[in-house]
């Protein structure tokens, strides 16, 4: 990590010491990036039956947000319970590369977009739960190749419905942000000889309600950082709350989807926490 010393020299000196700090975030940066991002989405409902939930921020003063509006149609309440359904927690080390488990279980098979040339985030996915999952780890994969926030932020809009949960409470927004910062690389900023690549390899189907037209599914892939030779990677889980608009999955209004479970793909933590091998896309 930085002393205070280091962070006054100049910008190009402090460059010099980024792959040091992909070490530091591979063995420390993950497990509190995504306990801020936790944080930031939990939800309880204050005393008195309100019809507002309470949202919990480290350092701020607590709010209180309107609770999702009930819809025609559609089984808010379900929703909520299934989004906010805890996912297992695991140790930092979990997303670390470590030895693979013999017992993966069956492949997930999902399917392949019908909509891919000429656009920026692959679509046209069927109105299946296996279609919501193509469909995040679709914009998941753009939206992390960078390593920057802004670029993630602009993936997530782009399948976002309107009044989906804000960006910058997920998990892969702070975790971005967070490298960013410790690097002193500005979100937006391009950095000669820094490439950052997601490789969504696992993933699981949370659950459905109202008919399978809404779906938390949860991909799991490997995150890995590269500057100029000097390496590290992780193992790093996004759920999503997806909702079916009749041609298209899209993230759902309503509660964000409570924080995945980031182990390293394939080990005997990843299967642990229910991922599973996808299959069925081209890679």
């Amino acid at each position: 990590m930085f002393t205070p010393d280091a962070d006054r020299r100049p910008r190009h000196a402090r460059m010099t010491i980024l792959a040091l700090v992909l070490v530091t975030l591979a063995a420390v940066g993950l497990a509190a990036a995504l306990a801020i991002a936790n944080s930031r989405s939990t939800t309880t409902a204050p005393p008195g039956g309100t019809g507002l939930s309470r949202t919990a921020v480290p350092g701020k003063v607590t709010t209180l947000e309107p609770e999702p509006t009930p819809e025609p149609g559609w089984d808010v309440v379900a929703q909520k319970k299934l989004a906010l359904r805890p996912m297992l927690r695991l140790p930092a080390e979990a997303a670390q590369p470590h030895e693979l488990s013999p017992q993966a279980g069956p492949v997930l098979q999902i399917p392949e977009p019908s909509h891919a040339a000429g656009v920026w985030i692959p679509g046209g996915f069927p109105g299946t739960p296996e279609g919501a999952l193509a469909q995040l780890k679709a914009a998941d994969e753009v939206g992390l190749r960078g390593g920057d926030p802004t670029v993630y932020d602009r993936a997530y809009a782009d399948i976002a419905l309107p009044g989906a949960p804000a960006v910058d409470r997920t998990g892969l927004h702070t975790l971005l942000s967070t490298f960013r910062m410790r690097a002193g690389i500005a979100a937006g900023e391009l950095k000669p000889g820094l490439t950052v690549t997601y490789d969504v390899t696992h993933g699981q189907i949370k659950g459905t309600t109202d008919q399978g037209r809404y779906a938390v599914v949860c991909v799991l892939g490997i995150l890995t950082f590269d500057y100029k030779g000097q390496s590290t990677s992780m193992g790093v889980g996004d759920c999503q709350a997806m909702r079916w608009t009749g041609d298209a999955w899209r993230i759902s209004t309503g509660n964000q989807a409570a924080m995945a479970a980031s182990a390293w793909p394939g080990s005997a933590e990843s299967v642990q926490a229910g991922y599973r091998s996808l299959g069925g896309t081209s890679r």
